[in-house]
């Protein structure tokens, strides 16, 4: 995707726009192999578009792939080629991969103990995602277990408080106007208004006791009715996972990076 070539391009030129001053005052030349190591066991994630980055620049790379979990200690990603380059491209590459890798192992471990509760609920992201890591961020979910809750603003339907302060009672029309599912999040205690022309709702800031008694009453009101919920929702999810069908969560992309380290030799 050219998209994506532009986004490392950004990152890359970041961190030399101009030359290597080290490398040049060194004279480094030939080649090597640089590898990226973990300091943590984790969950790999984006080593693919990474790895087809730094191959249209003629190095050759090997990778564990988006998904697959890799132990301490273990070489995450590993690229030979011109050292010049492996300089060039080192530290944006481990620091990415600590980045990717890290929403990518939270999004796994918060599955996990949202499942071990409700197998079948599913664990969604929001799009606050970092600008310029989206596309990133948001397979990193998908590579640890999890579910999108929204790509974009043109993806899906979400009406919010806002929207609702801004038209009113105008929001009742929506759902005879949407071809698409409507998601209603409506204001605290307001649950029951939207019910009806909600095919998911939103309920965002609720405890779990709260949830306890609201979502078997909506539930009434719409057989059909999904339950979503969201609010500060982190590693608490355990707690919120008995009494919704979907859980929004934007604890991922605040994950504390993996720790990683690189090593470059000579052939």
């Amino acid at each position: 995707m050219a998209i994506l070539e532009k986004l490392f391009d950004m990152y890359f030129e970041e961190d030399c726009p101009y030359f290597d001053e080290t490398c040049e005052l060194l004279g480094i030349e030939g080649t090597g192999r640089m590898e990226i190591i973990s300091r943590t066991g984790g969950i790999a994630a984006c080593t693919e578009e990474l790895g087809e980055y730094l191959r249209s620049k003629g190095l050759k790379v090997h990778y564990v792939r988006s998904g697959e979990s890799f132990k301490e200690g273990e070489k995450v990603f590993l690229a030979e080629g011109e050292l010049r380059k492996l300089f060039l491209y080192w530290r944006v590459s481990q620091t990415f991969l600590s980045i990717t890798c890290a929403v990518a192992t939270k999004t796994r471990e918060l599955v996990d103990m949202a499942k071990a509760v409700n197998p079948g609920v599913i664990v969604a992201t929001t799009r606050k995602t970092h600008p310029g890591m989206r596309y990133f961020e948001l397979k990193a979910v998908m590579a640890g277990g999890g579910n999108i809750h929204r790509n974009s603003l043109s993806d899906s339907i979400l009406v919010t408080p806002n929207h609702i302060r801004v038209v009113g009672d105008r929001v009742f029309s929506i759902k005879s106007r949407s071809l698409k599912p409507v998601e209603i999040e409506p204001g605290k205690g307001e649950a029951d208004k939207f019910a009806g022309i909600s095919d998911l709702i939103l309920l965002d800031h609720y405890t779990p006791e709260e949830l306890k008694s609201v979502v078997p009453e909506l539930k009434k009101k719409n057989p059909g009715l999904k339950v979503a919920v969201a609010g500060n929702i982190g590693d608490n999810i355990a707690e919120y996972a008995r009494y919704a069908d979907v859980i929004v969560t934007s604890a991922p992309y605040y994950a504390r990076p993996l720790d990683m380290t690189c090593r470059i030799e000579r052939n």
